[in-house]
C-alpha cells in the first residue's frame, strides 16, 4: 500500500492518478495520521460489491488464503472456489517447471 501525505497531494495531484492507474491502494495522511484510502475503480465493484472485491484482489495478491476468503465471505470453500474459477482466477497455483526439476531428479 502507498501512502501520500495530503500536502503532497495539494502540490502534485497527479500522483494518486498515477497510484490508481497502478491499482495501488493508496492511503491518504494528514500529519502523519490515516484520513481515507483511495482505490481505483473496476467493474468487479460493480458486479461482486466492494467487500467481495478487496476480498478477493487479497487472494490475488497471497494476503489471504482460500479458506480466509471463504470465511470472510460467510460462504463454502467450493462457492469461493466457484467464484475464482467464475472470475478466471486461478484457484490452484501450479508450476510445471517445478515438477519436470522434481522428475528430471529421479530420472
Amino acid at each position: 500500500m502507498q501512502t501520500i501525505g495530503i500536502k503532497d497531494l495539494q502540490t502534485n495531484p497527479a500522483i494518486l492518478t498515477k497510484a490508481l492507474e497502478a491499482k495501488l491502494y493508496t492511503m491518504i495522511t494528514k500529519r502523519s495520521n490515516p484520513i481515507g484510502i483511495a482505490l481505483s475503480f473496476d467493474d468487479a465493484i460493480l458486479s461482486h460489491g466492494l467487500k467481495t472485491s478487496l476480498l478477493i484482489d487479497g487472494y490475488k495478491d497471497g494476503n489471504i488464503s482460500l479458506g480466509q476468503l471463504a470465511k470472510s465471505l460467510d460462504i463454502s470453500k467450493q462457492k469461493a472456489m466457484h467464484l475464482l474459477s467464475m472470475m478466471g482466477i486461478d484457484v490452484v497455483e501450479y508450476d510445471f517447471e517445478d515438477d519436470l526439476k522434481t522428475v528430471e531428479k529421479f530420472l
